[in-house]
């Protein structure tokens, strides 16, 4: 294992927000505007990455992994928000996403994090879909709208949508969102699939009035297997709508083309297009734009803690963001998915099988971590805890300790991507950037082969 220095204070899995002893943030006000894209040929496209901005790390003494013989991948840093309006007592005062200054300063501050992981290396910037979000605890909204506003204010940086709700879209509709913003994008764009836990929501924009939202009320019922039939079939559906350009589908939910015989003649269908007769029968559906990217935009699954999930995420090639510090189970997950892409002659190279992570908050010490971490403690017991979804793994503390945590877990599992679930909104962009800046800096180089 490197060493990564001393760190006489608390414990990697201790508990807790903010000091003023940190140092100041980078300015993220000034300076040029950014240009999203360009235009080469008549085709829009990013600019060549530049290297990081950020200091040389110390590289790691001796291959380990997984595999033996085979060294460790090198390991890119995404975020994830859950795009929080407000700060605890703002949260604590009601109706947080009723209040639109409160919006605009979200706004506002997504994209100076958006900015600053652009500049110093950060691979992804990830958002989940959540509406009627009137507390403003996770008013993230439409996901396209949110990752079209953080590629606005990006170059490189991956938007990673993750995910759309499966029961609450048609997933032609999906796909072409996904295709089209992949343009707007220029090629930038990950997206995700997840099944939908919030009922309050899910259940006024579920397109079947027999599906529902699950969690732990009715894991393992008829309504939970009902609704992962269902997924799956969305997911089926996006991916075979992105990967081929005209195709039919028949399924148990879904069917493609759904009429088979146009009501009236229309020659630019027959004689310009594909899939229709001259008699106008209807043999098979398109969707435009095609992708940007070839093949397809990377896929992630939500974060996942279940064998079932991962296996499912195997089939597709997608990739499965687990949040746990529990490696028994992780190296278990990451075998079953190995086995099951090896079966279905999935191409997934060793070591990317899934993204692990964690809820992170970087501070110069463990004791200041710890003390920042508290608001979004209270967050989680707030909001996630009662849907069911226990605290995930915290990447707190300072550099060391963190880079620590990751090293364990990269010597055992091999992955090649991280997520770091950051407590955007409940700390300031300030709070936010100063964490990122010793994380860039300080935790990032250490697993750049």
């Amino acid at each position: 294992m490197p060493t990564f220095g001393p760190s006489p204070e608390a414990s990697p899995s201790a508990a807790i927000a903010p000091s003023g002893t940190a140092p100041a943030a980078p300015s993220s006000s000034g300076g040029a505007q950014i240009s999203l894209i360009t235009m080469s040929g008549g085709k829009l496209v990013s600019p060549a990455p530049p290297a990081p901005n950020r200091a040389a790390g110390r590289p790691l003494p001796h291959p380990v992994g997984p595999a033996p013989g085979t060294a460790r991948p090198p390991v890119k840093f995404s975020l994830f928000m859950y795009c929080t309006m407000g700060r605890r007592p703002e949260l604590e005062a009601g109706l947080a996403g009723l209040d639109n200054d409160l919006y605009q300063r979200m706004l506002a501050e997504i994209a100076d994090i958006a900015r600053f992981a652009d500049a110093n290396g950060f691979y992804g910037y990830g958002h989940p879909e959540h509406h009627l979000q009137i507390e403003g605890f996770e008013a993230s909204g439409d996901l396209g709208l949110m990752a079209s506003w953080i590629a606005r204010h990006s170059e490189r940086l991956r938007p990673i949508a993750c995910g759309f709700v499966s029961t609450t879209h048609n997933p032609l509709r999906v796909a072409e969102q996904v295709a089209t913003l992949d343009h707007m994008t220029a090629g930038r764009l990950c997206f995700g699939a997840v099944r939908g836990y919030q009922h309050r929501w899910v259940d006024q924009l579920k397109i079947r009035p027999d599906l529902a939202a699950v969690g732990t009320w009715n894991k393992n019922t008829d309504v939970d297997e009902y609704n992962r039939r269902f997924f799956e079939e969305f997911v089926d559906v996006v991916l075979t709508a992105l990967r081929e350009p005209t195709f039919s589908y028949e399924g148990e939910f879904w069917r493609f083309p759904n009429d088979n015989l146009n009501p009236h003649v229309h020659t630019v269908y027959s004689d310009y297009g594909a899939g229709v007769d001259a008699d106008m029968t209807i043999h098979e559906i398109g969707i435009a734009p095609r992708p940007l990217q070839q093949p397809p935009p990377p896929l992630y699954g939500g974060f996942t803690m279940s064998m079932a999930s991962a296996v499912f995420w195997a089939r597709h090639g997608g990739t499965p963001i687990v949040l746990s510090d529990k490696l028994d189970f992780c190296e278990a997950l990451w075998g079953a998915y190995r086995d099951e892409a090896g079966r279905r002659g999935v191409d997934k190279p060793r070591g990317h099988e899934c993204a692990w992570g964690g809820v992170a908050v970087c501070a110069p010490t463990d004791a200041e971590a710890q003390a920042q971490f508290e608001d979004m403690a209270w967050f989680w017991s707030q909001w996630s805890d009662q849907f069911g979804q226990g605290m995930p793994l915290r990447l707190v503390g300072s550099p060391d300790t963190i880079s620590r945590q990751i090293d364990e877990a990269h010597a055992a599992l091999g992955f090649d991507e991280i997520f770091l679930l950051i407590p955007q909104g409940i700390h300031s962009s300030e709070q936010i950037l100063t964490s990122l800046e010793l994380i860039s800096a300080k935790v990032m180089p250490h697993f750049e082969v």
